[in-house]
């Protein structure tokens, strides 16, 4: 299955609001775009909430909640959740990124059908004056408060997203050092309902790829310089669980995150389907993507 993009995001907007670093919003903040063109497959309209989370006082986490909405609304306007429970999807950007600046892609997967929860770091983002590459390693424990505390308001009476997500079916998505914390999260212990990883360019935390089985998908750019492909396929062998390896022969480190992006079409196609497939159960989602390798699992 294909999703159409859903046209730009007003990233003005989103940047402005997470330029201070902790931003809050009550009111969900409307994401427009033009209706799908038939025959594509239904697309949401995009509702966006902004979150300040802190994982302590030193460790601010402000992020963006996109979600499948039920109407078309301007933006600022509130807008209620569409019917029904979606999957709930971390993304964690790389070094010198942000939430903001993929503002456009996960409008693309909330439109989709998933509920996308994206915290911009405290201390590796574009946004700090305290950069500290060392800090990817408290990263892990970041995502995972995050994605818990979305996931709490699934069950929260009275929240916009009370009963809208379906939280028996998590994934993580991560690009370069995002990658690395998202690996973070499989570790051993993981929390069960987390079934399904994309690491795109990135490398293995600690303990990656221990407890629960999960389902992984792999990009990586033929040309990325900063990640070769030698080492992503070294992180790719340790994988015990069903894994999926793509190569994207025309792109680099990133090249592909990105609405406009050489290898965007291919890498959004790719990453609903696996979502999808994982996610939802759907089988025709499941034939759009290629081969997956079923290593022995143990027991873990």
């Amino acid at each position: 299955m294909r999703t159409r993009r859903p046209g730009g995001v007003v990233i003005a907007l989103v940047l402005a609001l997470a330029g201070t670093g902790c931003v809050h919003t009550s009111a969900p903040i409307a994401v427009p775009f033009p209706p799908v063109v038939a025959p594509a497959p239904v697309a949401y309209p995009v509702g966006l909430r902004i979150l300040r989370l802190h994982r302590g006082p030193d460790r601010p986490l402000p992020t963006l909640v996109f979600y499948p909405a039920a109407v078309r609304l301007p933006v600022r306007a509130a807008v209620p959740p569409a019917p029904g429970r979606f999957p709930l999807v971390i993304f964690c950007h790389g070094l010198s990124g942000s939430a903001p600046r993929y503002a456009d892609t996960l409008a693309d997967w909330a439109a989709a059908g998933f509920v996308v929860a994206a915290p911009t770091f405290p201390h590796t983002s574009e946004f700090t004056d305290d950069f500290e590459r060392p800090d990817i390693v408290n990263q892990p424990a970041d995502a995972r408060f995050v994605l818990n505390a979305v996931a709490r308001l699934n069950e929260t009476a009275g929240d916009p997203l009370w009963h809208r997500m379906d939280t028996d079916h998590l994934a993580a998505i991560g690009h370069s050092a995002g990658g690395y914390t998202t690996t973070g999260l499989f570790t051993a212990g993981h929390d069960p309902r987390l079934r399904a990883g994309v690491i795109m360019a990135g490398w293995g935390a600690k303990g990656a790829f221990a407890g629960p089985p999960a389902t992984m998908l792999f990009l990586q750019g033929k040309a990325d310089p900063i990640v070769p492909v030698a080492s992503s396929r070294r992180l790719f062998s340790r994988v015990p669980w069903p894994k999926s390896y793509v190569l994207m022969r025309r792109d680099s480190h990133a090249t592909y995150l990105r609405p406009g992006d050489i290898g965007y079409d291919t890498m959004n196609s790719l990453v609903i389907d696996f979502l999808r497939w994982t996610l939802d159960g759907d089988t025709a989602a499941w034939s759009g993507l290629p081969p997956m390798e079923y290593p022995q699992l143990s027991v873990q």
